[in-house]
């Protein structure tokens, strides 16, 4: 990824903070990403909450449908990073 585009983050960032409502939320985001995008970011959230609720992998993929590699990128940031935990 080039530094031009990282440079961006910060306008991405300020832009989602000026989101106010739920509607706000889907009208930005429907513009910006596909439909496709959308359903992964919510299959990742929803693969998260069921990590820090305790389920097992096999749960959480017949329930979402999740890759087992992916499953496992969010485990790790679930266990690892600070988005997951300081959000949900």
């Amino acid at each position: 990824m080039s530094d031009d585009i990282k440079d961006c983050y910060g306008e991405l960032f300020k832009a989602i903070l000026s989101l106010k409502t739920e509607e706000d939320c889907e009208l930005f985001f429907s513009d910006l990403c596909t439909i496709k995008e959308l359903n992964s970011m919510t299959q990742r959230i929803k693969a998260a909450k069921l990590l820090i609720d305790g389920e097992t992998y096999e749960k959480i993929i017949a329930k979402t449908d999740i890759s087992s590699a992916t499953l496992s990128r969010v485990s790790r940031c679930v266990k690892y990073g600070k988005g997951y935990k300081k959000v949900l």
